[in-house]
């Protein structure tokens, strides 16, 4: 597993058995400038290009030595410093041809993903943190990283542009004092916590729980141990302390004084200030340091050989129904469909022939499709688009919230057509997921067209070209039968087949 961060490319080597068990066999760690480059030119250099393929071959030559070479057991990926310079693909390319890796650029649904996966097994592993609220905060160079836990489920995930080293570039390019920065970041802090604020529980407990290299070397200088603990403890005011010491440093004072790496010295304080300003403003007496860090959440969803694994896939649709409640959607209708559409989609699974992320995709923009009539009754379905797209869903990619977005937003009304910016913008197997999706979830939206949720346990057989739909001790079928045939039109044209509604006696 390498991740390509913006002050330093790390690589982890670990074992995973066949239970599931992971173990880490070797890590490595070198500086780079990356940050420095994206956050100060919004471009990378070529001569960091080149120190990046140095690096990267020489982490493949350790690969070797332990006999790794299929891609399937090999994950680079990069973060905000390559995600965000305007010659990216220029850059991967050539670390393709150079190296041989491919690298992942990974975007924010992915970072919340592999955050979660790294910290689930510490905080199932914690007693002492089950009842509380687990606030877990990564200051990186280009972003930060916040994840709100209680009780298991995400109250809270958004990815900040607040860094370390984003800041003090951003300062240094427009020749702003050293002192300047301070100033800035602890503007950021504030709102950072102010985002967060509102999803605390004030009669819970809030433990915060910091990742990154800048506040584990902080912790180690702290503790003076040469090994931290899985989770280090250390009050506030004596972190705030060693903070203002650092701060007080120039950065060839930290590289001499603390042997740190002229980037990530450049990064420590804006860092350390950015974890004690946040823990300070929501009142807390300690902060708690793990150990975790991306790479253990990268190496654990390949163990699970799954991009979302059951318990992510729920936190998505918990995430889904806060969004619509936020919206004030009509929660019975809203559910009862997006069972609907699920029991569809397993019946159909011959048909469709989409995968478990499609299955997920359809469940959201069933639970959210009608959100729009917050905005206004005629064309909701647009407005619920829209609604979706800016949502912060939690657990999504941008692509993946579009195609939610757009299955919802064709629930009715007109099909989709290349004539439509969204809908165009995408592939051809992704603009045909969403026409399979939205046709799925119109038959599934008929069902319930009396928004009574009567019409349960339905089966499904095809018979003579047709999709046969029984619904079990019925009274009534006229409303849902008209409503179908409304709205069927899309599922015949895309499946080839016509839906047939029809009450099925109870055996």
């Amino acid at each position: 597993m390498v991740d390509i961060g913006a002050t330093a490319i790390r690589m982890a080597i670990a074992e995973i058995h066949e239970s599931g068990e992971i173990r880490t066999l070797d890590t490595l760690t070198q500086a780079v400038t990356l940050g420095k480059d994206t956050f100060t030119t919004n471009s990378i250099d070529p001569a960091t290009t080149e120190q990046c393929v140095r690096v990267l071959k020489s982490y493949r030559k350790k690969l070797r030595e332990f006999d790794i070479a299929r891609r399937d057991r090999i994950h680079v990926v990069a973060t905000s410093a390559v995600r965000e310079a305007s010659n990216r693909h220029s850059f991967l390319e050539r670390i393709y041809v150079a190296t041989g890796f491919r690298v992942e650029p990974f975007d924010e649904a992915g970072v919340n993903r592999v955050m979660y996966m790294g910290v689930q097994p510490l905080l199932e592993s914690r007693p002492e943190l089950a009842g509380a609220q687990a606030l877990i905060i990564e200051v990186g160079g280009g972003s930060t990283e916040v994840l709100l836990i209680h009780a298991g489920d995400v109250a809270y995930a958004n990815i900040h542009r607040l860094g370390a080293l984003r800041a003090r570039k951003t300062l240094e390019s427009v020749h702003a004092p050293a002192t300047k920065v301070r100033e800035i970041m602890e503007g950021q802090i504030h709102r950072i916590v102010a985002h967060v604020r509102p999803h605390v529980d004030s009669d819970k407990p809030l433990v915060m729980i910091t990742l990154g290299g800048d506040v584990r070397f902080a912790a180690s200088e702290l503790l003076r141990v040469d090994e931290l603990p899985a989770l280090a403890t250390i009050p506030l005011p004596r972190f705030r302390k060693f903070t203002n010491d650092i701060l007080a440093l120039s950065v060839d004072e930290l590289v001499h004084k603390h042997r740190l790496p002229f980037p990530e010295a450049e990064a420590v304080g804006p860092a350390l200030l950015a974890y004690a300003q946040i823990a300070k403003a929501l009142g807390l007496e300690a902060i708690h340091v793990s150990t975790i860090s991306l790479r253990d959440g990268l190496i654990k969803a390949m163990a699970t050989h799954e991009a979302w694994t059951t318990d992510f896939a729920k936190q998505i649709i918990r995430s889904a129904i806060d969004v619509g409640r936020r919206f004030k959607f009509d929660e019975a209708h809203s559910l009862h469909v997006a069972d609907l559409s699920q029991a569809l989609f397993h019946a159909l699974r011959n048909e469709h022939k989409l995968d478990s992320r499609c299955e997920i995709i359809l469940h959201v923009a069933a639970l959210l499709h009608d959100i729009g009539y917050v905005v206004n009754t005629r064309s909701h379905h647009k407005h619920s688009m829209y609604l979706i797209i800016n949502g912060d869903l939690f657990g999504l990619s941008k692509r993946d919230v579009l195609l939610a977005a757009l299955t919802a937003r064709y629930h009715r009304r007109a099909s989709p057509k290349p004539s439509h910016v969204e809908y165009a913008s995408l592939d051809w197997v992704s603009r045909m997921n969403v026409a399979k999706m939205a046709a799925i979830l119109r038959v599934a939206d008929a069902l319930d067209r009396s928004n009574t949720q009567r019409i349960k346990n339905i089966t499904c057989s095809l018979e003579d070209g047709r999709l046969v739909i029984s619904v079990p001790s019925a009274d009534d079928l006229s409303l849902e039968q008209l409503a179908m045939q409304q709205k069927s039109t899309l599922f015949k044209e895309i499946f080839g087949v016509r839906v047939l509604l029809r009450n099925a006696p109870e055996l």
